[in-house]
């Protein structure tokens, strides 16, 4: 199982992160061990002093593929939900700064947070125009976002990662953050909406 993580998908977040549109999909992955399952909590890192949260809608692999077209992409697709990718921001800007890889800074144990699956059937299409999601620090509304403000679509991003990656079942898509990321901190409750219904929550420690 792995995580495949579509980077500066929003525009609003590619102007916030000072950084121009993608022309094509930016992907990085996390291991299976980055994952948080539910009623788990985040684990602050000793290696930063700034995590930050970038909420993201994802969807799961229910049948395994490789050069997926696109129109073949809910054969694929068995379910969906919210999830949180951690970031150690400070760990990414260095590695950045010095031409390097920044794997270490996304992929961390525990740096991936994902609620319940939602239960698609494979190969029925979803109206991804209602899966609106907000998200909360605290009780504070930080980040709102709609799949029609990404900049690739679902289907697309399963046809193109797997030209890459063989799309295997149980693993996840998180297709990106709208504008609004920022640091957390020890004490801080998350909590990710969907729909207006909760379906992620979980503390910092």
């Amino acid at each position: 199982m792995k995580i495949i993580c579509i980077g500066r998908n929003y525009r609003d977040h590619a102007r916030e992160m000072q950084a121009p549109d993608p022309t094509e999909p930016v992907i990085f992955l996390k291991p299976e061990t980055a994952l948080i399952r539910p009623e788990q909590d985040f684990w602050y890192p000793l290696f930063s002093q700034d995590i930050h949260f970038e909420c993201e809608l994802y969807f799961r692999i229910g049948r395994p593929g490789k050069y997926i077209n696109r129109k073949f992409a809910w054969k694929h697709i068995d379910g969906y939900g919210l999830g949180i990718d951690f970031t150690a921001r400070d760990l990414q800007s260095k590695l950045k700064k010095e031409g390097l890889p920044w794997e270490i800074s996304k992929a961390f144990n525990g740096s991936a947070a994902a609620s319940q699956t939602i239960e698609q059937a494979e190969n029925q299409s979803l109206d991804v125009s209602s899966l609106h999601y907000e998200f909360f620090v605290n009780g504070v509304s930080r980040q709102k976002g709609k799949p029609e403000d990404m900049i690739f679509g679902i289907e697309e991003l399963v046809e193109y990662a797997s030209q890459f990656f063989t799309l295997q079942k149980g693993d996840l898509i998180f297709t990106g953050t709208p504008a609004g990321v920022g640091p957390v901190k020890i004490g801080d409750r998350l909590e990710a909406q969907l729909q207006g219904k909760t379906i992620l929550s979980l503390e910092v420690h």
